[in-house]
């Protein structure tokens, strides 16, 4: 039963989608899973065994669950040598404390929030791993590089995008879509591409969570009105995120980011 007259449309892979949507339906959300990318291996385990007799326990930052997943099947992660470990968001350190793994996370999960940590505050001539997917956020790389850090990257696994006909955003209506759930650039890129020759409704008056205020200033550039910043990828945040989008009265309410 919907208690919240807000149609979710969750974009995430497969696996997350389906266990954020079981999430959803315990608090009273309708919503959809549709599953805009998949997973696949990317790093070899050669590229590790160079990065780590390269570095003396570097500064290591893992940028999302996936990250840790991927970069775990290559090698066990708690054999890895470290000198801290940095999660960008709270999901991704549950992940690495499933393994064993004592990650710091900041309290804003973004860039910036990263960028404040203590560990990453004095890193002139020291190394830090950036372990992420294909082509993610460099900010934080140019600003320790700014502050003398020798910053190299482990991509763990690359983001292979379904081809869905245009014609397929039509079902969204059938399914009275009016909320999506956003929790990458990537992600909102793709789908606004596809969006592009819709009607405006999409643009207009659907509600955008997103996951970060990074996402949110993109998608405004990109002329999305009604955007709410859930501060975060995790189930949690989107939950308060979508509370907060069902109890704001008026559209300029909505329409903070």
């Amino acid at each position: 039963m919907n208690n919240h007259k807000l149609n979710v449309l969750i974009t995430r892979p497969e696996k997350a989608g389906r266990e954020l949507q079981t999430c959803l339906e315990k608090q009273g959300y309708r919503s959809y899973c549709q599953p805009f990318f998949d997973y696949q291996n990317a790093a070899s385990l050669e590229q590790l065994h160079i990065l780590q007799k390269q570095l003396i326990r570097p500064i290591i930052i893992f940028i999302s669950v996936a990250a840790v997943e991927f970069a775990h099947k290559l090698m066990p992660i708690p054999s890895w040598s470290a000198q801290a470990v940095i999660a960008v968001g709270s999901a991704t350190q549950q992940a690495l404390t499933r393994l064993g793994i004592k990650a710091m996370v900041p309290d804003k999960h973004d860039s910036d929030g990263v960028l404040a940590l203590l560990p990453l505050l004095s890193v002139k001539d020291k190394s830090v791993i950036i372990v992420r997917g294909d082509g993610g956020r460099e900010l934080i790389a140019d600003a320790l590089r700014l502050r003398g850090a020798a910053v190299h990257y482990l991509e763990s696994y690359r983001r292979v995008w379904r081809n869905y006909p245009q014609k397929f955003i039509k079902t969204w209506h059938q399914q009275e879509i009016n909320c999506i759930l956003i929790t990458s650039n990537a992600l909102l890129e793709f789908i606004v591409n596809l969006i592009n020759d819709e009607d405006r409704y999409w643009q207009e008056q659907c509600l955008w969570i997103v996951a970060s205020q990074r996402i949110a200033d993109n998608a405004k550039k990109m002329g999305i009105v009604r955007v709410i910043n859930a501060n975060g990828a995790n189930t949690t945040a989107i939950i308060s995120a979508l509370d907060c989008g069902v109890n704001l009265a008026t559209t300029s309410e909505i329409n903070r980011i």
